[in-house]
């Protein structure tokens, strides 16, 4: 890891060679690693025992950055994994469903449940400076966490800079724009707490 942190500070020191780097590794039309990146994935990327990628997910993930799929993870059909300008970190026992897109820097912990179509980003695209067309003006930045034993429902949209506790509930359809604590079930656009979790809440 201090390697790789030392390889792109160098990359910054010298933006020729980051042009060229960034030109070696990445299809810029497509905005992916090229196919013979692709190709070494299992030497670069770390898949847990028992896990699993199906076939039909892109993965959009070169290896300067950190890829890592806990074990008995699974992450299914026609998902976008995106770990071009961030690490993107899933843990153990957790499932990204359907047509989900995920883009990092995000931690996703363990037993986590993630429906269908829904979208984890912590990449903004600039747009302030009204002198310059947006792609002119890069990208931003703010980690994502969610955090273990947290289920999100279908189509919801987690933005960057979120946080979401432990043993969470992201309603279907819910865009979460700030931190959801502990124990919490959210929902709306945009997202607000609709109830906290207590030993009260069980009955026998």
């Amino acid at each position: 890891m201090k390697d790789k942190e030392q390889l792109r500070e160098a990359m910054k020191s010298n933006p020729r060679m980051k042009r060229w780097l960034d030109w070696l590794i990445m299809n810029q039309r497509d905005a992916r690693p090229r196919w013979y990146i692709r190709m070494l994935s299992p030497l670069y990327q770390h898949r847990g025992r028992g896990s699993k990628i199906y076939c039909s997910v892109r993965m959009d993930c070169p290896p300067y950055r950190k890829f890592h799929l806990g074990s008995h993870s699974v992450i299914e059909s026609f998902c976008c994994i995106n770990n071009a300008v961030g690490d993107v970190t899933i843990g153990s026992n957790t499932r990204i469903g359907l047509h989900c897109t995920v883009i990092g820097p995000v931690c996703i912990g363990s037993h986590v449940n993630l429906a269908q179509g829904i979208t984890v980003t912590a990449l903004n695209h600039n747009f302030t400076d009204i002198t310059q067309r947006i792609d002119q003006q890069g990208i931003s930045t703010k980690q994502v966490v969610v955090g273990d034993d947290v289920w999100i429902g279908a189509n919801a949209v987690i933005l960057p800079g979120v946080t979401i506790g432990n043993h969470c509930v992201v309603a279907a359809g819910a865009v979460v724009t700030k931190n959801v604590p502990d124990n919490t079930i959210v929902g709306g656009v945009p997202a607000k707490i609709l109830r906290t979790l207590t030993s009260e809440n069980i009955t026998l």
